[in-house]
């Protein structure tokens, strides 16, 4: 999991790595590793809940396409087939608790999702550091981790709302320091913590038409389908789970996913009346930064990681992202997005924030203020660690990158960052 110009992988801790030993001998005496054969994940979900009814069941499809990636593609290790099958277990469940909640509750499908707030851009432009200093700001309603991880309340469904909180967010505590222990470089460089708000992407795991996947993982086949395929019924489904959150815990909903700047023309279809924050960033550093991060990903996962190949995809990916939303944002409402760059957020936050409230109608008080200066506080830059990452570690060349990204970088007026 090395490179020729010396990028590394940090192995597991090593009680981790005697335990995968001694599962990939238990293996070969002939117990079977973790399933993902569709009907055995049908089997479990419905199990664990007590429930059996999905309703629609169109995701059928797009759940053999993931499924078909992570048997024939993925090359997932024993650790990596246990996690992707408990995220799949996890996205049933959701599936099975919101149809019964719909049953019950008709009024979570009436509500509306007034001018939600969606931030995106290339990933390591500074979305996260925006999101949760946004997060701050009166009115506005994130997605937690906790409620990423399951976005359907956990537990009976005729459960006090405290006690089914509580049960959602001891599991993400749990998720999250697993993550610390098992990856604290992945944790360095995006911290996901249990109730702090988190990215959309959660919200797509329950469709199976996972970006997730498609970044971390070495599945062509799996990304050409997702990128061949109409975007709308996903997004369909996650303004349903939207309402869903909201019913639970009502707001101005703020969202944010670097998915979605490869996808404003679904995202805007779907909700025509949102606000996008745009961030943008020298791609000489975004490369090799979201390149790093996952390989590290992908190490949870997958037992052979190639940095090149990590290098190749992630440039790719990132370039198709941001010539699409050039191409969308030129037929988009006027007014309806903001630029925001990474080196002006960086500098001087608390005026990019005036600057974005501005943009979303929000009028500012002395405590969403005062969580804000604490945010920044509590938060300094390598708070868990320094991420440190170059293009040659994953064999990319800056004149190619630089020229790759040329109408990018002019057309938002990226300005290049000194070394």
């Amino acid at each position: 999991m090395s490179s020729e110009h010396g990028f590394r992988v940090p192995p597991f801790p090593f009680p981790v790595r005697l335990g995968l030993a001694a599962w990939r001998g238990v293996t070969q005496l002939g117990i079977a590793p973790p399933s993902l054969d569709e009907d055995d994940l049908v089997r479990s979900a419905c199990r664990r809940t007590g429930l059996d009814d999905f309703g629609d069941e169109s995701f059928r499809g797009p759940l053999g396409q993931l499924r078909d990636a992570l048997e024939n593609e993925a090359g997932l290790h024993l650790l990596g087939r246990a996690v992707m099958r408990s995220s799949i277990v996890r996205a049933l469940e959701c599936r099975l608790r919101f149809e019964a909640l719909k049953g019950q509750h008709p009024e979570i499908l009436e509500r509306p999702v007034e001018a939600p707030v969606f931030i995106t851009g290339m990933q390591r432009t500074g979305t996260t550091k925006l999101h949760r200093l946004l997060a701050c700001a009166p009115g506005l309603r994130p997605l937690s981790a906790a409620e990423g991880l399951n976005p359907a309340p956990l537990g009976d469904l005729h459960e006090t709302d405290r006690r089914a909180e509580q049960k959602r967010l001891a599991q993400a505590r749990t998720a999250e320091r697993g993550l610390r222990y098992m990856s604290p470089a992945l944790f360095a460089i995006h911290p996901i913590e249990a109730d702090a708000p988190e990215e959309d992407v959660f919200l797509f795991d329950v469709t199976f038409m996972s970006p997730a996947v498609d970044a971390s993982l070495d599945v062509p086949g799996y990304s050409r389908w997702m990128r061949s395929i109409d975007q709308r019924p996903a997004y369909s489904e996650v303004y349903r789970l939207i309402q869903l959150l909201l019913w639970q815990q009502p707001g101005r909903y703020l969202g944010k996913t670097p998915h979605h700047q490869e996808n404003l023309d679904a995202l805007f279809d779907v909700f025509p009346d949102a606000k996008v924050i745009h961030t943008h960033r020298d791609p000489l550093k975004v490369v090799p930064s979201f390149a790093s991060m996952m390989a590290h990903a992908g190490a949870m996962l997958a037992s052979e990681i190639d940095p090149s190949k990590v290098g190749r995809r992630v440039a790719d990916q990132m370039f198709k992202s941001v010539e699409h939303a050039i191409e969308a944002r030129a037929v988009l409402p006027e007014g309806a997005v903001l630029d925001v760059q990474y080196g002006d957020l960086v500098r001087d936050p608390v005026a990019e924030m005036r600057r974005i409230h501005d943009f979303l109608s929000i009028e500012s008080d002395a405590a969403s203020d005062a969580r804000m200066q604490q945010w920044i506080a509590e938060n300094p830059q390598r708070k868990y660690g320094t991420h440190r990452y170059s293009l040659a570690d994953f064999g990319l060349e800056e004149d190619e990158i630089r020229s790759r990204f040329k109408h990018y970088r002019e057309h938002f007026d990226v300005p290049e960052e000194t070394r």
